[in-house]
């Protein structure tokens, strides 16, 4: 192995570090950010008005910020994001501890932590096709994604005991330090040189706007790419009305320390995942893979409404989590491998605003769905319960939790449909590979004045 790949991987270990501190921090205060607002409003509007503020800017500023992904050093980037992420989690601790917390101000503080993610997302994912051998992209977003499960094992067990030891206020402070850990990993240990610029990259070059429009037109010149991105684009709609009701599908049951147990052993199976993923790499045809764990995944959703039970949820959450490191890891794989090194942070920022952008909306069904449509239709008397009650039982709580079963049947059609696109399942023969060619460094710190 050369220096240079052993130092890439040396780089990629420490952001990866960093960053896994940071998420942990994250989700102790989104717990506590989800409970505090369900118990201040007993309303799944607001959760999802919430989620909604921390999807949007992935939607609205994506563009942007993979233009400063190409244009910055990736490094500068990701310093940025963690600082100012960091900052809107001071602001809500401060917020609290002095009792002016409402909460409407969640939305704007929500708002603004993703602001800056979504400066960071583009710029970690590109680094990594700059620090990582090609041949390990697979593994790599397999602990990418390892990152991302480890933290919710932990983090929603310790929040719940959390929020009723400290509270709200004190978590959000641990969490802005965590901020500041990774920031200083940043600044003392991490440096990544820029890729060599392409043919493509020549062409990408203009003003803020030309470049945020270039990132479009290369995903729409590739159908490949742009099939997987409709792909991603629906599924994320589905799964965008189920995220505001797992919240209030355990709190309408049970206590917020059972929501706190059923999410952290949900986490254990996406950590679980992210082990296979971060060993095995995804099979030869990772497309294959990708559309395999998008119907399990699907399977195990559809099965959550069957009873109101706590171990046939968590069962059934632990499932469909253990196969979303697959799915979002072999679709990872497939985007860096087709995509040149120095356009992927305009490409991969236009990618999730495409792919993200079901999510300002499809929250949104999520309260008429469940409080018109299914909660009263489960009820006894209800046009549902006289369908599914001899079946699952009667009442509205059961709404909910059919609610969710109906979109995992909607997810299993989705990736049938999308297996039978030729375009999907062959992106991987018709678009060739695009190896990233790495500048050396340009000493000690390579990093150019921004």
């Amino acid at each position: 192995m050369t220096n240079q790949t052993t130092t890439g991987l040396r780089s990629f270990f420490i952001i990866w570090v960093g960053q896994l501190v940071s998420l942990i921090g994250s989700q102790l205060t989104g717990f506590a950010l989800g409970v505090w607002i369900y118990d201040q409003t007993h309303s799944v509007l607001w959760i999802a008005l919430s989620q909604i503020a921390l999807f949007a800017p992935h939607v609205i500023l994506s563009p942007l910020a993979g233009v400063l992904a190409d244009r910055w050093n990736r490094r500068t980037a990701m310093i940025v994001s963690d600082f100012g992420a960091g900052l809107a989690v001071l602001a809500a601790a401060i917020l609290y501890l002095t009792n002016h917390l409402q909460p409407w101000m969640v939305l704007p503080i929500n708002f603004l932590m993703s602001t800056f993610a979504a400066l960071m997302w583009p710029a970690f994912t590109a680094s990594v096709t700059l620090l990582v051998p090609k041949e390990q992209y697979g593994r790599a977003n397999g602990f990418v994604q390892l990152g991302e499960a480890l933290p919710q094992i932990a983090g929603p067990a310790l929040a719940g005991a959390l929020y009723v030891g400290i509270h709200l206020g004190n978590m959000a402070l641990i969490d802005f330090g965590t901020y500041l850990f990774s920031v200083i990993l940043l600044l003392a240990f991490v440096r990544i040189p820029r890729p060599a610029q392409t043919e493509a990259g020549k062409q990408g070059k203009g003003n803020i706007w030309q470049e945020m429009r270039f990132g479009w037109d290369y995903i729409v010149q590739r159908k490949g790419l742009f099939s997987l991105l409709m792909f991603f684009l629906a599924l994320n709609f589905v799964t965008g009305v189920m995220n505001p009701l797992f919240t209030p599908l355990i709190l309408d049951n049970w206590k917020a320390n059972v929501l706190g147990y059923v999410t952290t052993f949900m986490g254990v199976g996406m950590l679980a995942g992210t082990l296979v993923m971060s060993t095995w790499g995804g099979g030869k045809r990772k497309v294959y893979t990708l559309l395999g764990s998008g119907v399990a995944a699907s399977v195990f959703l559809s099965l959550v409404g069957l009873r109101i039970s706590i171990p046939l949820i968590a069962i059934s959450g632990f499932s469909f989590m253990f196969f979303v490191p697959l799915l979002d890891g072999s679709s990872q794989a497939i985007w860096q491998a087709k995509v040149h090194a120095d356009v992927q942070g305009r490409v991969f920022a236009i990618r999730r605003m495409i792919a993200w952008s079901s999510q300002v909306i499809a929250p949104l069904l999520a309260a008429p769905l469940a409080d018109y449509v299914f909660k009263p239709g489960m009820a006894e008397g209800g046009w549902l319960a006289a369908i599914l009650g001899p079946i699952v039982g009667v009442g509205s709580n059961h709404g909910i939790g059919i609610l969710i079963s109906t979109l995992g049947l909607i997810s299993i059609l989705v990736c049938v449909a999308a297996f039978l696109s030729p375009e999907i399942r062959n992106v991987e023969i018709d678009l060739p590979d695009q190896n990233a060619t790495i500048e050396a460094p340009k000493g000690l710190d390579d990093q150019p004045a921004d």
